[in-house]
Formats: C-alpha cells, structure tokens, sequence
C-alpha cells in the first residue's frame, strides 16, 4: 500500500492524473485529482463498480461478504439488505445513537481511570469501536480489558498489516508459494481462527432466534434466509459469515485510526481544541448529553472532525475499484477487469477545490459566515454505488465520540522534548505511530 501510493503520487507528476502500472504482474490504473475522482466513482461509477480479482482475498472471502464481492445481482441484494439492517437497527436514528453514546460513556470512565498519568489511548479506542459493531452485530458488549477481545482485535491488526504487505503481493503473483511455509500462512491461520469465532456467533444465534423478534443484524438475516422467496438466493450461511467479518473488521479498523488521528490532531493544535470546546460548552452547556442533531448548531467542532478526516485520510486509496466494462476514461479506454486505484489522498489535496489544501486548516469546512460547508471534493468515505455502507453510522460515532472527550477532558501533548509524529504507517488503513496523551478534567460552565 505504502509502496503504490508513494508511487501514484510520483508518477503523476511525469505522466499526469491518470496512468497504469504494474504491481507485480497486475496491470493496475491510477486516477488522481478531484474531478477525475468525480467522474469514475460518480458519473461512471456503475462501469468502475467492479472489484478487482486479488488471488488471496478471494481464497479467504470465497468470493463472499460485500467488500470484496464482484458487482452484479448478489452483490446489489446484499448491499440493499444490508443497509435496511443497519438501518432498522438505529443506525442514524436515535436507538443506535444511545448505543454509541453508551459506548462514549464508557470510554470517558476507561479514560477517568487513567487520567493524569500520560497513557496510549488506542486500546480503548480500539475497544470502543469493537463495541459498537459487536452490539449492532451480535448484540453482545465487552468489558475493554476482556481477554477474548483484545485477542480478536490483535488478530485483526495483524492479518491488516499482512494483507497490506509484501508477503500478500507474492502470494497473489506466485503460485507455487502459495503451499510454502512463509508469512502469508499467518494470514490463512488468524483467518480461521476468526471464521471459527464468527461462526460460532452465528450458531448461537440459531440457537436461540425468536422468529419475528429479531435482537441484531445476525438474528435479522437468519430470519431472512429462512424466506422461501431467499431459497437459492445469495442469502446463505457462508455469505453471513463473510459478511459479519466484513462489518465487523471495517467498522473498527477504519473508526479505530480516525479517533487515533483525532486525538494527535487535537492535541497538536491545543487553540483549535479550545474554540472546540468553547463552542460546544456554550451552544450545549451544563446539558447531560450532546446529541447527533447537535451538530447542525456546532459548525466550528463539525469543520475540525470533517478537516480531520480529510487530512489524514484513513483509507487514502480505498479498496481497489475494476471495470466492468471496456470504459473511456480521460484520453484512454481501459479495458473490462482492470483493476482501478482512485486516489482519494489527491482529492483531498486538490489545489482547485481547497482554500488550503496542504496544511490542517478547518476553514476548509466554513464559509465567510463561519457556517459550515462540506466541499463535494470530500470524500473520506469514497462515493458512488460503492460509497462505504457504514458512512452514517461512522459519522456519528465520530461526532459522539469526539464530543464526548472534549466535554470532559482537556488533552494535553505529554512529551515537550518533541512534536507530535504524522508520519502515517500503513495497513490496511492509514493510522498514526503510536502516541500518549495527558488528559486533564474539564469543568462545564454553569
């Protein structure tokens, strides 16, 4: 990952905003800049709606799931029915909003604990967002020291930077090693292991569903593979299984390194925090909660969560795009499978849409009236029919979560001996060094 956006970037320079390369013996497409962006995730996005065939996601999704999930009639009821889900399971509306400020509650006591000692914040935040997708997925929350979570999540970490890897590229390029006992092994073992985990959620829930009183999206999709209309449908186990991985590994991998990146942000500009704060303690005050409606009378808070998205771009080159269909793009036709890479790091730099495009500047999300303003060369979530299927529930979560932390903590940067790093290291997602930070109570105004 690192290697191909490094690269992209360098390249463009020489050979403008769109060219190919080969990774390994994968004829690859790069497209950069905003209105390119535009025009093969929008205006095209149903000819560059396909997923690129990678040999070892698709031995370990079998070619299931939703992510990775090649375009066509399974993968639209999939996506349909998995968005009614998360929908009729609260997410943007106010019972999946008590969920996550629940979650926020928590970590504010895990953070209590821990205050006025400098600590690594990522395992709770890691936690935190586990949490959220753990109760939307299997109804169940843990406690942030559980054994059986921290377990899951370090394999998940693990199989990211992996997948991200050298070893990953050699196994899709080289087929004789694919047998051999080199690294990539440790990807297809943590792989079963989480399988034999997910699957066993899903045997429990089949155990106990009530028909017609779903608890959570397994219970609801289990019911629904019973339909007889869903008989010999996409609706199976194996496509279940998959695809709870699939939710569960995005929802906290991606979540999990924007708060990590929020928190290093705040920290390194301490004003900014502060107008953060003062924004919100006077719009919301001594009030028990902050609510997600909140938002639309928080523009300056609203502008530095969007600006923290956009300038550290957690997912800088998204999952890889393909043609389903021989496509004309830009000066060039690009032939049916290839695989497309739209660099969302270079819409977010994009000179012609951001008044300052290379530094954290949260007027990027304000007009002269200091209203906010969200630029359609945003796109932190991507856009298009393969725009990310969990944007409303990450958007809140962020904006919970964030406000949460501000109301009841001042962070401070505990080592004055050097700045803050943003040097990103490279998984499947984009995520900061690790740090830690010093937090100090806040008191509200009266």
């Amino acid at each position: 990952m690192l290697t191909s956006l490094v690269t992209s970037f360098q390249l463009t320079k020489t050979y403008g905003p769109v060219f190919s390369l080969y990774l390994g013996g994968i004829p690859a497409v790069f497209i950069h800049g905003f209105p390119l962006a535009k025009e093969a995730l929008v205006t095209k996005g149903i000819e560059f709606a396909g997923r690129a065939s990678f040999p070892i996601m698709d031995f370990l999704t079998r070619k299931k799931g939703l992510l990775t999930l090649r375009y066509g009639e399974a993968w639209k009821e999939q996506r349909r029915f998995s968005l009614l889900l998360l929908r009729n399971f609260g997410v943007g509306r106010k019972s999946m909003e008590e969920k996550i400020l629940e979650e926020a509650t928590c970590l504010i006591q895990v953070f209590t604990k821990n205050m006025n000692v400098p600590f690594d914040p990522f395992g709770f935040l890691d936690a935190a967002v586990a949490n959220i997708m753990s109760t939307i997925l299997f109804g169940k929350h843990f406690e942030y020291d559980n054994g059986f979570l921290k377990t899951l999540l370090d394999m998940i970490h693990q199989n990211s930077r992996i997948i991200a890897g050298p070893w990953a590229l050699l196994y899709n390029e080289v087929p004789f090693v694919r047998s051999l006992p080199l690294p990539h092994q440790k990807l297809l073992t943590l792989t079963k292991k989480m399988d034999t985990i997910f699957q066993q959620e899903i045997e429990e829930h089949k155990a106990t569903l009530t028909v017609g009183e779903p608890r959570d999206f397994t219970d609801a999709y289990l019911e629904e593979m019973q339909k007889p209309e869903r008989k010999g449908s996409s609706f199976e186990e194996e496509q279940l299984l998959i695809l709870l991985s699939n939710l569960f590994v995005a929802g906290t991998e991606t979540m999990a390194s924007t708060l990590q990146w929020t928190l290093l942000y705040l920290m390194a500009f301490p004003e900014i925090q502060e107008k953060c704060w003062k924004e919100i303690d006077m719009v919301v005050g001594n009030k028990a909660i902050v609510k997600y409606e909140d938002r639309k009378k928080l523009p300056y808070t609203n502008a530095v969560i969007h600006e923290i998205q956009r300038v550290s771009n957690v997912a800088p080159l998204g999952i890889p795009h393909a043609s389903i269909t021989d496509v004309q793009f830009f000066r060039y036709k690009i032939p049916k499978d290839t695989m497309v890479f739209v660099n969302i790091q270079s819409a977010h730099r994009d000179e012609s849409q951001w008044k300052f495009p290379h530094e954290f500047n949260p007027s990027n999300f304000l007009n002269e009236e200091g209203e906010f303003v969200k630029p359609e060369a945003f796109l932190a979530f991507s856009a298009g029919p393969r725009v990310c299927l969990g944007e409303n529930l990450a958007r809140m979560e962020l904006f919970l979560i964030f406000t949460s932390i501000l109301r009841n903590f001042q962070l401070l940067w505990p080592d004055k001996s050097q700045a803050p790093d943003f040097t990103p290291h490279f998984g499947v997602t984009q995520s900061p060094s690790c740090f830690k930070v010093l937090l100090k109570c806040r008191q509200p105004s009266g």
